[in-house]
């Protein structure tokens, strides 16, 4: 089954905590501390496999978990880090945010990779908080929480030419005809379900991968008779091949159709060249209206090759066109809307608001540190509010009025809200 949509969820693991511990030897005094560090969570990784091509596996499973580092251990232990989650996903796999729409990576080549959610950094062990003021420390840090995304991924064809046309027009004959793919053929609309691939040898150098698109109608661009999902497809080709049906009572209007459909959709793909063939003229009725479908076409500037998908006659005439075509597109076209990865802004943001009984602090730094406190240790709790005193938070919250013993919310976590928190 062909598929070219998937929804997942990726969850990337969480960094193994620190320890606090101290040297123990026979003989050895205050040996000082070697907690050691917590191991890194597995990050959640795209990876092209070029045997794919479908999203199918997707459908069956929908949720995926990368494994969490490993816990730090005595004597300055680093825990193990986990192993990244690879994910495999077809050539021209589109990755984007599910609640922004934002495009996340377009993965095209075999072997390309895309880290979508790093695993979380380990927790420092005592080791780490060790100074020529505090000795011993009996600080640690517990491991930073892995990510969580919710992404959307579409699949587009990579081929450089797509054929397109309405339906039975003979677009899978011509792909049939042209190259060793075996689409299913029939004398009824439709009968082309999902995009075909086929791959055609000009010459001994010369090769060509289609995209046989199934027919589209009107209404395409918005859904109907799947269109936009056909229309998809049609994007990342650089030159189409424009198979129309010479019985059709007015093949000039099917042209003009199918290109409003392209313009609606996209106008991007209005702009893409075309090589424009009038299929089935090895019925004497099509033969004989030739001449003037051509002059037809003619007045608008349009170059028409008579074809027969069928009878395979004239096919390679406008397989090379299409190459010619090719050719100059690869020294005139643009870059397409190439995705720019900016790196998350360091900035500290967080919000405070103020409810009847309690302060809610959010914020990404500071909820991240909160996670990474172990509450149960009078120093770690202590040093969370230096961070909160690093960040502007305690500074904000003196201006908002807050006052001792007030309750202050952080993610999960409730503290009872004091200023007594000098170093020794």
């Amino acid at each position: 089954m062909f598929i070219d949509e998937a929804e997942i969820i990726v969850q990337s693991g969480k960094g193994g905590d620190g320890m606090v511990h101290f040297r123990k030897e026979k003989y050895i005094n205050r040996g000082g501390p070697d907690g050691g560090d917590g191991g890194k969570g597995g990050d959640i990784v795209l990876i092209v496999n070029p045997h794919l091509n479908t999203l199918f596996k997707f459908r069956r499973h929908s949720i995926y978990r990368a494994e969490s580092g490993k816990r730090g251990g005595p004597k300055n232990q680093t825990g193990r880090s986990a192993d990244d989650l690879m994910i495999e996903v077809p050539a021209g796999t589109m990755v984007f945010a599910q609640e922004s729409g934002e495009q996340i990576a377009d993965l095209v080549e075999a072997g390309q990779q895309m880290v979508v959610c790093p695993g979380g950094r380990g927790g420092r062990g005592n080791t780490r908080f060790a100074t020529s003021r505090n000795q011993a420390p009996r600080l640690a840090e517990k491991g930073e929480p892995g990510a969580e995304k919710q992404i959307k991924l579409e699949l587009r064809l990579i081929a450089d030419v797509g054929i397109i046309g309405m339906p039975n027009a003979g677009k899978s004959s011509f792909l049939s005809a042209v190259t060793n793919a075996t689409p299913k053929i029939a004398d009824y609309p439709f009968t082309t379900l999902v995009p075909n691939l086929g791959v055609v040898e000009l010459d001994d150098e010369t090769t060509l991968v289609l995209a046989d698109i199934p027919g589209l109608i009107e209404g395409a661009h918005t859904g109907f008779g799947l269109g936009d999902t056909f229309l998809r497809h049609i994007q990342r080709t650089r030159v189409l091949i424009h198979v129309l049906d010479g019985t059709s009572g007015d093949v000039f209007a099917d042209f003009s159709q199918i290109n409003a459909e392209l313009a609606l959709f996209d106008p991007a793909l209005k702009k893409k060249p075309q090589v424009v063939a009038v299929n089935k003229i090895d019925l004497s009725s099509v033969a004989e209206r030739m001449e003037s479908i051509k002059k037809q076409f003619k007045g608008k500037g349009i170059q028409v090759y008579a074809i027969s998908a069928l009878a395979r006659q004239d096919l390679a005439s406008v397989l090379w066109k299409a190459k010619q075509l090719l050719d100059i597109t690869d020294i005139v076209e643009e870059p397409e809307n190439i995705p720019v990865y900016r790196p998350e802004s360091r900035e500290v943001t967080f919000k405070i608001k103020k409810l009847t009984e309690r302060w809610v602090i959010t914020g990404a730094a500071v909820e991240r540190a909160a996670a990474m406190t172990f509450w149960e240790n009078f120093e770690s709790i202590r040093r969370f509010h230096r961070i909160l005193d690093a960040l502007g938070v305690v500074e904000a919250l003196n201006e908002r009025g807050i006052q001792e013993g007030d309750t202050v919310a952080i993610s999960d976590h409730e503290l009872e809200w004091t200023q007594e928190w000098k170093d020794e």
